[in-house]
């Protein structure tokens, strides 16, 4: 096991060392690419033909999709693992504090976008389900020491007072993340209240008003359009509902920013290929951080696309945030 460890250690140095001079040579031949922030569109030097940044790169508009499409495809099979090890387990985290905030109640019904492998659907429904084992556990401690015809007449009650079922459906574009989610769904014995939705998030296939919570982790920065996104998370959520979004965003501590760059830079895109064996992809996720808007600018555009008490929390110092709204 030690050996094996060593000879782990030895590969992630040398491909480090590789990568480094890559990124070194490839920053150097780059011209032309927009450094601002990701909700500026770029015009490519053909006029009219509008184009975008895919990481560092800049791309036709009509290219982002299919080129981040073919990153997730690649990624799939080892997508939660290697969350697990860029992240040192803390996603799980991160996620856990999204559903608390939420803290949905029974009957609610979530729409999961850019939802994957199925990590926050699973956490919804599981809170979900303690929600509803509370407040039995409630009414039964209220009951104290009923009499048969008490019990009979709170059975009769819960029956008739049964709230709607609660139920998450997971909307992803990518087939491949999706089979993913439902093979980890039956492996979990998770399958009532659960549904998978091929879909776009610039254009859902879901009818107005449907939804009392929308939640998109870790994926809005890989839409071309995000604008177009935020409508339709609008658009989608009832009056009432919730937009929630937990996203990498500005670390605003100096000192953890350069040890987080450092990281971000010269260790996942290696990991990302002694662990999945790709690392053109990861390097891209990290390059797609650094173009995402900061806090401040995504607030904005939130408020911007029609949602009100609009709020975001940092945590971990800012290496994620997660922003809330609310439509009216």
């Amino acid at each position: 096991m030690a050996a094996s460890m060593r000879l782990l250690l030895r590969r992630v140095i040398r491909l480090s060392h590789r990568y480094n001079n890559v990124t070194a040579a490839g920053v150097s031949a780059r011209s032309g690419c927009c450094w601002g922030p990701s909700t500026c569109r770029c015009f490519s030097d053909v006029a009219g033909d509008r184009s975008t940044h895919f990481g560092f790169e800049t791309v036709p508009e009509t290219e982002k999709a299919k080129r981040v499409y073919k990153v997730f495809e690649n990624v799939a099979q080892k997508y939660d693992t290697m969350n697990d090890v860029m992240s040192l387990g803390i996603h799980r985290l991160w996620k856990d504090m999204l559903l608390h905030a939420m803290h949905p109640q029974p009957g609610a019904r979530l729409l999961d976008v850019a939802g994957g492998t199925g990590d926050i659907s699973f956490r919804f429904l599981e809170y979900v389900r303690s929600q509803q084992e509370r407040q039995k556990w409630r009414t039964a401690r209220s009951m104290q020491t009923p009499s048969s015809q008490d019990i009979s007449n709170n059975y009769s009650a819960e029956d008739e007072d049964t709230p709607q079922e609660s139920r998450a459906v997971v909307c992803d574009i990518n087939k491949e993340m999706l089979n993913v989610g439902r093979k980890r769904a039956d492996s979990m014995g998770i399958s009532a209240g659960l549904s998978w939705v091929v879909g776009n998030a610039e254009e859902l296939p879901f009818d107005d008003d449907q939804f009392d919570i929308y939640t998109i982790a870790f994926g809005i920065r890989n839409v071309t359009h995000i604008d177009q996104a935020l409508q339709e998370a609008l658009r989608v959520l009832k009056p009432g509902g919730r937009f929630m979004c937990l996203e990498f965003s500005k670390v605003t501590n100096p000192v953890l920013a350069r040890i987080y760059d450092a990281y971000s830079f010269q260790m996942i895109p290696v990991l990302g290929e002694v662990i999945a064996g790709d690392w053109k992809s990861y390097q891209y996720l990290v390059e797609s951080i650094r173009k995402f808007p900061d806090q401040e600018e995504f607030k904005h555009m939130i408020e911007d696309a029609g949602f009100y008490c609009v709020k975001y929390n940092n945590l971990t110092s800012g290496v994620v945030a997660l922003h809330s709204g609310f439509k009216l």
